[in-house]
This record gives C-alpha cells, structure tokens and sequence, in this order.
C-alpha cells in the first residue's frame, strides 16, 4: 500500500519546538515504510487564481485549501492513502499512532479549557490531520465545498478557520464523518498539566476519550501569548514522559502536586 504523508510550513520559521514536531512525523514515516513529503511556499500556487487573491492576505485560509488540492493531486498519480499532518502536530507515541481502518478519517479535538470556576471541554473535530484513501468521496466533497464557501463570501476577510474545523465540524455535527481519535488536541490548560505531572485539565481530557497518540499543539496559542514556545520545547524533547503522564492520569494514579478546587464539567459531544 502506498502511503503519502505531507506537510507545509515555512520554511524560514521552523522553531525548535516545530522542527521537534516535524522530525517526529518524519521518524514514524519512516518507521511504517511511508513516503514523506514537505511542502513549501508550493502549498499556495496549487490554488485556483481567484481564490488565491482572494486569501492572500490569510495564510490559515489558503493553506485548509492548498492542503486538499495537494492530498487530492497525490491520490490522481497513484497514492492509495495520502495523510495531512499540520507542521505543529507532535507524534508523542509513534507506536500507538496508526492509520484509521476508514476510507477517509479528519482528527479530534477535545479542547479543555476553564470556564469560571469549572474545566469544559469542547469536543470537536479538525483539519490538522486528515487521511484519505482511493475512492473515498468525502475529499472530492469537502475540497469543492470549501472553494464554493470561499466564492461566495462577500466579506473583505474570511473567519480564519471557515473552511477549516468550522465546515468540517458542521459537516460531522450532520453525518457524523469518520473520525481519527489518536490524532487529538492539546489546549495550553492540558499542555500545563502535562509539564507539572498531572491535574484537572488533563483529566478531564482523557475522561472524554482514550490519550491520543499524537497531537496538535497550536501555534496559534503561541501567537495570541497563550503558551510559551520555551514550554513546548521542552515538552517536545520528552515524550516518554508525556507517555507516561497520560498513562497515570489515564489511571487516575497522576500525582498533580497541587490542589485544583473548579469543579470539572463537560460538554456534551
């Protein structure tokens, strides 16, 4: 079976926590015999010329659709699975981390964060990883959805991720599309429970779901002061110990070293 794996970012803004991202992609790659292929500022030319300055000035934009051209151009010379994995999306447990059996799968998001004095999560999908196979009608669809999304939208700026988690979440919330669940989120509540050993936050996540093996750490959250990308350096450079932390609070035998008093909530799915 030919597997294609891609990835895009730029190339002039790999930062260590990122470039930890990337070489965990491209070791499980090579551990499972797939093709791996990094893209550059390629990503954006495969765009039909009227979308493409209509989001030159949104990259999140350009790249949701860039990302499905290129998947799409994959499966037409002969790929039988093509995967898209964002740059910032960390492979923490490669041997846990496998293809979904489905003919076409997109990723999870349980997003925890406070609200008041109680932990929600928000169970959702995303596009920061996505798998599809030959055959598979869900690409075909969502690639000429999303650019009819993208023409019809008469605002100056498009909401960053419209074409992204937004369309791929209705979608699910309507027919409930084959979902990745080892390829999750991590909130910065969650990463901040993780570098302290354990806590409510990171609970609450795995109380949602089984610990993923693989996930996206936002560089959004980077952007907007959220996180620390000092943080996710380290947390990037010891995943045994992300293993491990998943797996005691999994068991719920995590030492937190500190007292949470929110009482923890959830949403429904």
């Amino acid at each position: 079976m030919t597997v294609h794996i891609l990835q895009s970012h730029n190339p002039n803004a790999v930062t260590p926590w990122i470039q930890a991202c990337l070489q965990s992609v491209r070791n499980w790659a090579a551990d499972q015999g797939y093709d791996y292929q990094f893209i550059g500022d390629e990503l954006l030319a495969a765009l039909p010329d009227d979308l493409k300055r209509k989001t030159a000035s949104q990259p999140v934009v350009s790249s949701d659709l860039g990302r499905l051209i290129w998947l799409q151009q994959r499966l037409d010379e002969g790929a039988e699975t093509v995967v898209w994995l964002d740059a910032d999306t960390w492979i923490f447990n490669p041997a846990e981390f496998h293809l979904p059996a489905a003919n076409a799968a997109i990723g999870r998001e349980c997003w925890v964060q406070a609200d008041g004095r109680r932990w929600r999560c928000y169970r959702k999908v995303h596009n920061a990883a996505l798998m599809f196979r030959t055959g598979n009608s869900l690409l075909p669809f969502y690639r000429e959805t999303a650019e009819r999304l993208l023409r019809a939208h008469a605002g100056t700026r498009v909401v960053p991720q419209l074409i992204g988690p937004k369309l791929l979440t209705a979608l699910h919330s309507a027919c409930q599309l084959p979902v990745w669940e080892q390829a999750g989120v991590f909130s910065p509540a969650v990463i901040a429970d993780l570098m302290r050993g354990g806590g409510a936050a990171l609970q609450l996540l795995l109380k949602r779901g089984a610990p993923p093996a693989a996930s996206n750490l936002c560089q959004s959250s980077v952007a907007r002061g959220e996180l620390q990308a000092e943080t996710l350096s380290r947390l990037t450079q010891d995943a045994p110990a992300v293993r491990q932390r998943l797996s005691q609070a999994a068991a719920g035998t995590a030492d937190t070293g500190f007292t949470d008093k929110r009482a923890r909530t959830q949403d429904p799915a």
